[in-house]
């Protein structure tokens, strides 16, 4: 793919402003996405000729965390005629440890910098997010709700990273995809709004859902959280996988002493089988609660989404096998043999 110059951003200057404002794939690969002074140096190393220079790039993190994004950023590179070294995907990452590392000629990737770096930045904060709530919750599940906290254009990359991190699913579905996953959930409280009974609607999506689909119903919409599980327990019997409790925090939201109290109530009903799901607002810490009071299953939204980007920086270090730096970082490859060439 042909990379853009600065010739093509002032044509671009005089056409109609576009109605989607997110970048498609292509404008990515071409460099529409990269801050400008990027193809100006691309544009200005051509002039003198320079564009060639082989170069060792590093990519290195500002903080701790768990790393994801170098599948995506391998792909962009993919045609650039570059190697391409990486800590896996997946792993822990030290504050300012070098995660990438890329060797070719400068004008063939150096026009990504912008967007290598902002990949490997935001998959790799939604994927420590997701680890962090992966930990609190143990051995118990936990599903990423996130995408209707972000663009959808980028839902598919975080619910990818939360996976990554730990998480055991997602509901996005073309996150799942990403990873050849079948995506999770049920169904609203819309849906149960329109039927007008929790117990009618159970019976429908009962009758619904494939027989291997787990039936999971919300308990929350009309009644009491403990009088709707029993109502529904009873209606589906042995059918019944799981209650989720979503309360709205104009209710209190989700508590260990509803979960006790649920989880208590369905067990004297005899529905020890039946398990707890729960969503809404959580985090690490509520995590770590409901789970001692018996929620099995935790969906996790905007603590995920919401995570902040973990900021990669990247320096030359090599410019035709010599070493070299700017000032205040130290010149030549930084040792690290976690790095696997990817190919």
């Amino acid at each position: 793919m042909d990379l853009i110059t600065l010739a093509d951003i002032e044509k671009a200057l005089s056409k109609p402003a576009r109605r989607l404002h997110s970048a498609s794939h292509e404008e990515i690969e071409a460099g529409w996405t990269s801050d400008l002074y990027f193809v100006r140096t691309r544009d200005l190393l051509n002039s003198l000729d320079l564009a060639q220079t082989e170069v060792t790039a590093e990519i290195f993190t500002s903080r701790d965390g768990l790393f994801a994004g170098s599948e995506e950023a391998f792909y962009l590179l993919r045609e650039s005629g570059v190697e391409v070294w990486s800590i896996p995907e997946g792993e822990t990452m030290q504050a300012r440890e070098v995660v990438m590392r890329i060797k070719g000629p400068y004008g063939n990737f150096g026009i990504y910098e912008t967007p290598l770096l902002g990949i490997l930045a935001s998959a790799s904060g939604w994927a420590t997010a997701a680890r962090e709530c992966k930990e609190a919750a143990g051995k118990r599940a936990l599903l990423c709700f996130g995408a209707r906290h972000v663009h959808p254009a980028v839902a598919p990359v975080m619910e990818r990273a939360a996976v990554i991190g730990g998480a055991d699913g997602c509901s996005c579905i073309s996150g799942a995809l990403l990873l050849q996953r079948q995506p999770a959930g049920t169904v609203p409280h819309a849906a149960f709004l329109i039927v007008g009974d929790s117990v009618k609607l159970a019976q429908a999506y009962d009758q619904f859902a494939p027989p291997e689909e787990p039936r999971i119903i919300l308990v929350d919409t009309f009644k009491d959280e403990a009088e709707e599980a029993l109502r529904v327990a009873r209606a589906l019997e042995d059918k019944l996988s799981a209650i989720r409790l979503d309360t709205p925090s104009e209710r209190g939201g989700v508590t260990p002493a509803l979960v006790r109290e649920v989880r208590a109530r369905l067990d004297q009903a005899g529905y020890t089988g039946v398990q707890i799901v729960v969503s809404g607002g959580l985090d690490p810490e509520r995590i770590s609660g409901l789970a001692e009071a018996g929620a099995d299953t935790f969906g996790v939204g905007s603590y995920i989404s919401g995570a902040p980007g973990i900021d990669m920086t990247l320096d030359l270090k090599e410019i035709e096998g010599e070493p070299i730096a700017k000032r205040g970082r130290i010149p030549g490859l930084t040792e690290n043999p976690r790095l696997v060439k990817m190919t």
